[in-house]
């Protein structure tokens, strides 16, 4: 039977020998199919610098395409997970299937026979989590999941291992790749929403149903995990206010750009006080922060950390090959038993923390972008600002362009810092003005914390 909690030697001598690890594979989609060709086309490569010849043992897929079925020639495809469980050596177990369906039950399984799990399954360890690292805490095995929210980029261990001395005080990511290609051909082509969502889903970075990506689903998914992490707390999934960029307008992306800005789909988490702040919606980000020029399918995560100030990761957030090798680098992990004593000793697990202490959003303060379709006659702006001006909410800007007389015009506003439920209210108020011809749109703008060090009280302050 392998052994993967014993250091692979105990000596400063060079390692001569290498050590076996047959691991089984659950899914050979486009991640499976991509982590099969990182094992067999790189073998020798991973030997050479980890001293560990890892080998595919058992498949259990439905379908596969003929590439991956070359490259797993010498695997023994099965059915079931009965084969898999009753071979002792097989101690790795990589669930590539995806959902929270077969893969959650497959998971439940595995982690109960006390063997490691890796997967890149964000909807099942947002829904999960705390039941899953549970399992794998009581029977002995551990969790690799740093395929699961940003693909082929570090961002796990960096919070784990690289900045375990910080207390995270936020953390603002560009989490989706979909949505952000959307974005920028919007931004950068002028294109309207429908075009570039169709053009995303021809050059394969969308799905045929992007629901999950547009209306910010798997962004919410992914911040859940990462805030659980970050913040050694517990997070209910139904605690992340979520906003997606579905049906965006055009016009919008046009007037954030002439007041400098661009147009992202945010995942953010931020201590607020002994609470935390959660949620995902499109932000105006100002072109100064590095958010606002993540082009296309790449994703970046900015970390506040009280040592360190600002980190910012920037790397391919999706795609066969940046999932798979985040995959395989946790075999590597789990095999050379670093991840067992990391999950036994760190309390940053889901299971092993407090249940995180949501903050109300209407109590936060942000800055605002409104845009109104209003009748063009004299009045109109007296009846709007004095709405603002009686929710307590100063303006910082207005943006008018001529039209003809007579009809309607759009005016852009944008906010001081607010408490957003006097913003939401100010809004809903003006919504129902007789003058207000469509339904307002706005936007929150974007203001990060201060690179300085002890940043937790920034979304209580006015000034």
């Amino acid at each position: 039977m392998t052994t993967l909690h014993e250091p692979l030697t105990t000596s400063h001598e060079p390692l001569i020998t290498m050590q076996n690890v047959p691991i089984a594979l659950l899914g050979c989609g486009t991640v499976g199919s991509g982590v099969a060709r990182l094992l067999t086309e790189d073998a020798d490569y991973i030997a050479q610098r980890t001293g560990l010849n890892v080998k595919v043992r058992y498949v259990l897929a439905k379908q596969a395409n003929p590439r991956a079925r070359e490259a797993l020639a010498s695997a023994k495809w099965v059915d079931s997970l009965a084969p898999i469980l009753a071979d002792p050596d097989v101690q790795i177990v990589c669930e590539l299937i995806g959902g929270d369906g077969f893969a959650l039950t497959c998971a439940r399984e595995i982690l109960k026979s006390g063997r490691s799990l890796v997967t890149a399954n964000k909807a099942m360890l947002a829904k999960h989590g705390k039941e899953l690292f549970t399992l794998a805490h009581q029977a002995g095995g551990c969790i690799g999941f740093e395929a699961s929210c940003a693909g082929g980029v570090p961002l796990f261990v960096s919070l784990r291992d690289g900045l375990v001395a910080n207390r995270i005080n936020a953390i603002y990511g560009i989490l989706n790749g979909t949505a952000n290609y959307i974005l920028t051909e919007m931004s950068d082509q002028d294109k309207p929403y429908a075009q570039a969502l169709a053009e995303a889903q021809a050059a394969g970075y969308a799905e045929a149903d992007p629901s999950f990506d547009v209306q910010g689903i798997d962004a919410g998914h992914k911040i859940a995990i990462i805030a659980a992490i970050a913040f050694g707390a517990d997070i209910d999934l139904d605690s992340v206010p979520i906003e997606g960029i579905a049906g965006l307008a055009l016009d919008d992306i046009l007037y954030a750009r002439e007041l400098g800005y661009t147009i992202k789909l945010i995942a953010a988490a931020q201590r607020v006080g002994e609470g935390i702040m959660l949620r995902v919606h499109p932000a105006l980000v100002p072109r100064s922060n590095q958010l606002a020029h993540v082009k296309g399918p790449f994703n970046a995560i900015s970390i506040f950390g009280h040592a360190t100030g600002h980190v910012l990761l920037l790397g391919r957030g999706a795609g066969q090959s940046p999932t798979a090798s985040a995959v395989v680098s946790d075999i590597v992990d789990i095999a050379l038993g670093h991840a067992h004593r990391r999950f036994q000793t760190l309390r940053i697990w889901p299971g092993k923390t407090q249940a995180a202490q949501i903050v109300d959003t209407d109590q936060l303060f942000s800055r605002c972008y409104v845009r109104l379709t209003v009748v063009d006659r004299p009045g109109v702006m007296a009846q709007v600002t004095k709405i603002f001006g009686d929710c307590g909410i100063s303006l910082s800007g207005l943006l008018q362009k001529e039209v003809a007389a007579g009809g309607t015009v759009p005016i852009v506003i944008t906010t001081h810092l607010a408490r957003e439920g006097d913003l939401r209210q100010a809004i809903e108020q003006i919504a129902r003005l007789n003058v207000v011809k469509a339904p307002p749109v706005w936007f929150r703008v974007l203001e990060m914390p201060d690179e300085a060090l002890d940043t937790s009280d920034t979304w209580h302050r006015k000034d």
